[in-house]
């Protein structure tokens, strides 16, 4: 990496560190676990042993310390190696984000450390089937009985569904407020009334569990509310503002390997009797692809770093970073696999799996057209407030 982003010395060794795991651990199994669909309980490991999940949270419960900046250098090196084995790492962090942000102490210590440790995964629960972009249109319910609620439906399309212990849940308590009728629960795996769906069979991130999480009259203890009732969408936006800067690290190194690989190709492949990186055309789409991660990279870092630093209004930022480091990755690969020309269409060659796996950062968290409405909505705002 040419560009110093003036990281501190301790941000610089993570980054190597998980550069390190992700080039002598993952890289080696990613086809393998593509190819399977498994979920690679063997790197959750690795990543435990070395201190890894601890990275994005708080000393006091068992974390590192670090803030977003620093979960977006471990997502975006662990991506490199493999997009949806780095997921049990960063839907962890998005299950857990809520219990940080809204949570109270007794909430934080008795599920942050496991989590730290490496030993409980976590997951965050909103879509629905008809609960997507409109995630106001979600229908399960939770219904107060004694010092329980008792909820009940279907979430869908659950990032480490199935392998999690942890599950923040977001729910509706008084279903004619809508939106404002949500709250949000932390749910643990074994609650009776729990299940989950068959594992989803998937364009790309094959490695990373995605299921159905169904409760069936499951008993959640009323301690397990997040802030208080109705404050459920609150949560959630909170938490995505808070996150979406992991999906765009993701999407930097998901293309940032996709670039590593074009860029080797093309030194080593030889047409008309020279390498095909001494053809203009293939140089031009080499330096595009460069312009695109490291300008992608340098906006990522810098809403990480302004979220970080306790601005209170981040949902621009963290919308415009997410959107442009997923279109950039999408674009990077579709011109990885045209430099690979056929062979980048064969699975025998990194950059078909990495395409696959960059289309999804344009969809989850919030697909880029609803990034482009929370942009647009956040520009008028501010535009409002000038006049």
């Amino acid at each position: 990496m040419s560009i110093d982003y003036l990281l501190t010395e301790e941000q610089r060794m993570i980054q190597d560190l998980c550069r390190q795991i992700a080039e002598e651990k993952i890289k080696p199994v990613a086809a393998k676990y593509d190819e399977s669909g498994d979920f690679a309980w063997d790197i959750v490991k690795v990543l435990a042993d070395a201190d890894i999940f601890s990275v994005p949270y708080p000393v006091e419960y068992g974390g590192m310390g670090g803030g977003v900046l620093e979960l977006a250098l471990v997502t975006e090196a662990l991506s490199w190696g493999c997009g949806g084995i780095a997921l049990a790492f960063g839907g962890t962090s998005l299950g857990a984000f809520p219990i940080l942000l809204f949570g109270n102490d007794e909430q934080k210590q008795k599920y942050i450390p496991p989590i730290a440790r490496g030993e409980k995964l976590a997951a965050f629960a909103i879509t629905e089937a008809d609960a997507g972009s409109d995630a106001a249109r979600i229908r399960t319910t939770a219904v107060k009985d004694g010092d329980h609620y008792v909820l009940n439906g279907t979430k869908q399309w659950i990032t480490n569904g199935g392998e999690a212990e942890v599950y923040t849940v977001i729910v509706l308590t008084d279903k004619d407020k809508g939106a404002r009728g949500a709250s949000a629960f932390i749910v643990d795996k074994g609650t009776p009334g729990v299940s989950f769906g068959k594992k989803e069979n998937k364009l790309g991130i094959r490695a990373s569990a995605t299921r159905e999480v169904i409760f069936d009259d499951a008993r959640v203890p009323a301690e397990n509310l997040l802030s208080r009732e109705g404050m459920g969408f609150i949560v959630a936006m909170r938490t995505f503002d808070h996150a979406r800067p992991g999906v765009a690290a993701q999407a930097v190194g998901i293309a940032q390997r996709a670039l590593d690989e074009a860029t080797h190709y093309a030194r080593m492949r030889k047409q008309f009797g020279h390498p095909i990186a001494s053809f203009q055309g293939v140089q031009f789409m080499l330096a595009d692809m460069a312009i695109a991660v490291e300008g992608a990279r340098a906006l990522v870092y810098s809403a990480a770093r302004m979220i970080d630093s306790g601005a209170t209004n981040v949902a621009k930022a963290s919308a415009i970073c997410k959107t442009i480091a997923s279109d950039a990755c999408v674009k990077v690969c579709i011109d990885a696999v045209q430099i690979f020309g056929g062979y980048g269409y064969m699975k025998e060659y990194p950059v078909e799996k990495l395409l696959r796996d960059s289309k999804i950062t344009q969809i989850y968290e919030g697909s880029n057209e609803i990034q482009r409405n929370v942009i647009a909505a956040n520009l008028l705002k501010e535009s409002m407030a000038q006049d």
